[in-house]
């Protein structure tokens, strides 16, 4: 009878895959190495991870700007060492007789009405003037003051913050420039306002005399003015 000769090496490697076999140690197939989602699904939160609880949200908080309502107010600087420096309203326009004569008093004055500007934080521009050169000067280093610094404004429900954007003049001999200072936007009359703004106003006396301006009004006030334009940029009760 013919027999199959089968070489030794082949019957040593039979036996010793029988041996691994039994013992567990060899698997026929590798255990491939888990994929990158199945990586990634490990780290989140498990489906049998309770909820976070959903607490209600907070009461959110009223509206930055006002209305706009005309109402006495305290302006503050900390960067000009300002503090609480008064701030009347009254119907009128920038440094007209009225105006004039509240600066007096050494306190600012905030003109409002068809000529004149809104109320602390409204919609708007809300004109601040005060003197620089008598009556105390509250606004002597006004025209020192740097954009970015911050302007606030209290009443009796808020404080309005501002901040600094932009530096202007204003020639009270020129129609054109006094629209420009009085505009809802500042610079852009005929424009709608988007955003509350403040204008801080004070004579350019020292500035005019050094360039050999002497003009004066019917109420002393010189030919130029430099504003400080804000934007007003939080709010919180007062």
């Amino acid at each position: 009878m013919w027999t199959r000769h089968i070489p030794r090496t082949a019957l040593l490697i039979a036996g010793l895959t029988t041996l691994l076999a039994v013992s567990g140690c060899a698997s026929s197939t590798p255990e491939a190495p888990p994929a990158p989602e199945d990586r990634q699904g490990a780290s989140e939160v498990s489906d049998h991870t309770p909820a976070p609880s959903q607490d209600p949200s907070p009461e959110e908080e009223p509206p930055l700007t006002s209305d706009g309502r005309p109402q006495v107010a305290y302006l503050t600087i900390p960067e000009l060492d300002i503090r609480n420096l008064r701030v009347e309203p009254y119907e009128g326009q920038t440094d007209d007789a009225p105006g004039t004569e509240i600066q007096d008093r050494g306190i600012a004055a905030s003109p409002h009405g068809p000529s004149g500007g809104v109320g602390p934080g409204g919609i708007g521009n809300y004109q601040v003037t005060a003197h620089r050169n008598s009556a105390g000067g509250p606004f002597l280093a006004i025209p020192d003051l740097p954009n970015g610094a911050r302007i606030e404004v209290a009443t009796d429900q808020r404080t309005y913050v501002y901040q600094v954007i932009e530096t202007r003049e204003t020639s009270f001999r020129s129609e054109r420039s006094l629209a420009e200072q009085r505009a809802a936007v500042p610079g852009h009359p005929g424009r709608a306002p988007s955003e509350a703004l403040i204008t801080l106003s004070t004579c350019a006396t020292q500035e005019d005399h050094a360039a050999g301006n002497y003009w004066a009004d019917e109420l002393g006030n010189p030919e130029h003015r430099i504003d400080k334009i804000g934007v007003l940029i939080s709010s919180h009760p007062a």
